[in-house]
């Protein structure tokens, strides 16, 4: 699941002054979208590139103005509707009220916002998500079980928002149920806890792997190939790299470039990777070819415990090197191999901790990353292909 972290910056807030400190603090940290009234999404655009979702007001005003709001990438109602408090719900309303301004456009998506303020509300809300391509919900007093039940009834047919104030109220969004909420309306003017919910999104979005260990079972020097050098736009600490190697199945622990040596200075941000067929892991468990990788794509940074994130690829560097091939063998007994380059600035993780390539010996064990499947085009793919 991606969660989205969504920021308010309505005519609630305060002037557009007020508004545009809001949203340049979110711009900055990195949220997903900007929620404002339709009369600023141009104002909106003008600041930066993010997603913006217009608030617009009744049915009429809604159609009327459909070719207008083609600029916001979402339109919200409920503002100042019966769902967001300010219209009190009928005392027997049961999840039928007319909700027909709720419908998917040509010209964007629709959402629902709803205050939570009762079980009426709660329901008022269901009946919004089964219309609604978003269902913002925000409570004043907000307790954990209106959530609860809304991730329960709700399920896919919606994105459900939640409204908080804090990071710390955002993880308990994302972590109710398990599921969680799909993404967080937040409401702040707090820089430093705007950055501190966009890293949290993030950090729950990382995927954890579960490296394990392999022998070398043979290494050798082999003839000139083309390398590649992945420069990323991130500076990786010691104990992080990428995970490469010839066969999908099976990939090598690559350390970044973080150490000094007596030929070169440390690059920080780079992974001499090996040869231009070999395989790089990215996000979301795809693969990529490094001869494929250029400047704006997306890999996986791993450290030495399998805590992964994103960088993106500033550069790829090729030129003609001379070349080992490393031959491993996985606790399964199977046969996994690499090319790298010939260089002892190129270092692997080893049981003895971090060595060069140059100092790699039969019998060392090495990390890796194995899983036994087959790739299509990047994809896992359940079917038999050899390797060799």
């Amino acid at each position: 699941m991606t969660r989205s972290v969504w920021l308010k910056a309505d005519d609630t807030v305060g002037d557009w002054e007020q508004r545009k400190k809001r949203i340049t603090a979110g711009l900055e940290a990195g949220v997903d979208w900007i929620l404002v009234d339709e009369a600023d999404v141009s104002r909106v655009r003008s600041l930066g590139a993010v997603d913006v979702a217009a608030f617009v007001g009744d049915d009429v005003h809604v159609m009327e103005a459909e070719s207008e709001q083609a600029e916001a990438d979402a339109t919200i109602v409920g503002k100042h509707g019966e769902g967001d408090g300010t219209v009190d719900l009928p005392p027997d309303f049961s999840g039928s009220a007319d909700l027909s301004s709720l419908r998917r456009t040509d010209n964007g998506t629709t959402g629902g916002y709803v205050r939570i303020l009762g079980e009426a509300y709660e329901a008022f809300a269901e009946e919004v998500a089964r219309e609604a391509e978003y269902t913002l919900v925000v409570g004043d007093d907000w307790q954990i079980i209106p959530l609860e039940n809304l991730i329960a009834r709700i399920g896919e047919e919606t994105s459900l928002i939640a409204g908080v104030t804090s990071a710390e109220e955002a993880q308990t969004a994302f972590e109710t149920l398990e599921l969680g909420a799909d993404g967080v309306l937040l409401d702040t003017d707090d820089p430093d806890e705007i950055r501190r919910t966009v890293a949290l999104t993030a950090e729950l979005e990382r995927e954890q792997l579960d490296l394990e260990w392999a022998e070398i079972t043979a290494i050798e020097r082999t003839g000139s190939a083309d390398r590649v050098c992945i420069d990323t736009g991130t500076l990786m600490a010691d104990d992080e790299g990428m995970l490469i190697g010839s066969m999908s199945r099976g990939l090598f622990f690559v350390h970044a470039e973080t150490a000094d040596s007596p030929y070169v200075e440390s690059r920080p941000f780079r992974v001499n990777a090996g040869a231009v067929h070999a395989y790089v892991r990215a996000p979301g468990g795809e693969t990529n070819y490094l001869a494929e990788l250029s400047s704006g794509d997306t890999v996986q940074v791993v450290d030495t415990e399998g805590h992964t994130r994103e960088a993106l690829v500033g550069r790829s560097k090729i030129e003609r090197r001379p070349m080992f091939r490393i031959q491993a063998k996985t606790e399964d007994g199977d046969r996994i191999e690499t090319l790298v380059q010939n260089a002892e600035t190129i270092k692997v993780n080893t049981s003895d901790g971090r060595t060069a390539v140059t100092d790699l010996k039969v019998g060392d064990s090495v990390r890796i990353y194995y899983e036994d499947t087959a790739r299509h085009f990047g994809e896992a793919v359940d079917e038999s292909i050899i390797e060799k």
